[in-house]
């Protein structure tokens, strides 16, 4: 028999009418593009009763989750934040990620806003709008899962989840102040989401701790009963410092913060070393001279529904899916074919132990007036897409902690070894805490 409820604790019904007063206020504008709050208040009821009775179904039982708007949620539309895909029919059935969500007791509140088709990195949506910055409304939140970090850090949910095909779950984390982590493809499935990247897309969480996206993971990937998260002992595992060209272009502050931290987890005991990722970014350059998955895979996706004219679609995003369509099918092939010798060689250059570690991106949060022209738009998309997209095409688990800092959010990106995704969440349990003990000493 589970223990029973822990009465000091908030009851499931009455966290959740928390969670949709705030939904509704003014400041929660373009966070969620459906709030289920029906549903919602009948899965809390449950969650309650099962928590009297001793009976829950595990730590994610009764827990307020959002997940991102391009998951098939049964009677709803997946617009995945394009206009254009306003017109397919609603759902038939939950995406698996959902029902598995809901299995274990998951209350769902909502789905949240998101780029158009999860095809930028900065949060911006010229059809349903953009949720500003939780830290400062007049800046950028980070994308594609814009509006999956602001239910998180405003309260409006526990966890969300999201997807990550070039950094779409790091990058609102590392901007907005929240932890994020993409796992190693293939663990979770994607039946039932919005493919922008049959090669790249996974999905994972947002949180306020690793902990949180630990369990989470555990039940989008489909284990039993979550087990604990444990954090390693620091004489187990060592810090690599990526360093090269993917510290180019960082923002002082941001490296000042990177090496403060550094030195933090230095003098608690961590083992760190430079190292260098320099020749798999070789490879992938190679790749990035003949054009990218998203642009190409996002077209066939497209064609898969009914839709070839890309009228509605946003000039930025139609332009880049355009692109991917010149691309010949003898060039995808090589495409393929070096990112599968790009992750062989890269997973024998380490081992499960050691970690890479470096900016989740080179700059905070830009303001929202600074991206209204292209021009400056492209550049900065492409410079906090930069570090992230490294683990999608390298098929790395990778998560984002957020730095202990006075102002605007800096994230530490942590990318471990293939398929070593419960390895790198005990790592970053330990980087988390130590880092959190200078919380008040930034």
């Amino acid at each position: 028999m589970l223990a029973m409820q822990d009465r000091s604790q908030p009851s499931a019904v009455a966290r959740l009418e928390a969670a949709l007063a705030r939904i509704h206020s003014p400041k929660a504008k373009n966070v969620f593009t459906t709030v289920f709050a029906d549903s919602a208040r009948w899965k809390a009821e449950a969650a309650d009763r099962r928590a009297a009775a001793g009976a829950s179904r595990g730590p994610l039982d009764g827990r307020i989750v959002s997940v991102k708007a391009l998951f098939d949620v049964a009677g709803t539309v997946t617009s995945s934040g394009s206009a254009l895909l306003r017109r397919l029919a609603p759902a038939v059935e939950d995406a698996e990620v959902v029902k598995r969500l809901r299995a274990a007791g998951a209350i769902v509140i909502g789905k949240t806003q998101m780029t158009e088709f999860a095809f930028s990195a900065l949060g911006t949506n010229p059809h349903d709008g953009m949720p500003g910055n939780p830290r400062d409304r007049a800046r950028v939140p980070g994308g594609s899962s814009s509006g999956a970090v602001v239910s998180v850090i405003a309260g409006m949910a526990d966890l969300a989840i999201g997807t990550d095909t070039g950094g779409s779950l790091r990058i609102p984390a590392a901007l907005s102040g929240a932890v994020g982590f993409k796992p190693t493809s293939g663990f979770v499935p994607t039946a039932g989401a919005f493919s922008l990247s049959s090669s790249l897309d996974t999905i994972g969480p947002i949180a306020t701790n690793v902990a949180d996206c630990f369990i989470a993971d555990q039940v989008l990937s489909g284990e039993g009963v979550p087990s604990p998260l444990r954090a390693a002992p620091a004489s187990t595992f060592r810090l690599n410092i990526a360093r090269g060209r993917l510290f180019d272009r960082c923002e002082p502050e941001v490296l000042a913060a990177f090496e403060k931290a550094m030195v933090w987890l230095r003098s608690g005991g961590l083992q760190i070393k430079e190292g260098t990722i320099e020749a798999a970014l070789d490879d992938l350059a190679q790749i990035d001279k003949i054009g990218t998955f998203p642009s190409i895979e996002v077209g066939a996706t497209l064609r898969s529904l009914g839709f070839s004219d890309l009228d509605e679609v946003d000039s930025r995003t139609r332009a880049r899916i355009e692109a991917g369509a010149d691309i010949l099918g003898t060039d995808y092939v090589r495409m393929v074919r070096l990112r599968q010798a790009a992750i062989r060689s890269f997973e024998q250059s380490f081992g499960n132990n050691e970690v890479f570690v470096l900016p989740t991106t080179p700059i905070r949060a830009p303001l929202i007036s600074s991206v209204a022209k292209d021009a400056a738009f492209y550049e900065l998309n492409g410079l906090v897409l930069r570090n992230p997209r490294v683990a999608n095409l390298l098929d790395c688990p990778s998560i984002s902690l957020p730095l202990p800092l006075e102002g605007l959010p800096v994230g530490l990106m942590l990318m471990g070894r293939r398929n070593a995704d419960r390895r790198l969440l005990e790592i970053a349990s330990n980087v988390e805490t130590l880092l959190r003990g200078h919380l008040h000493t930034a």
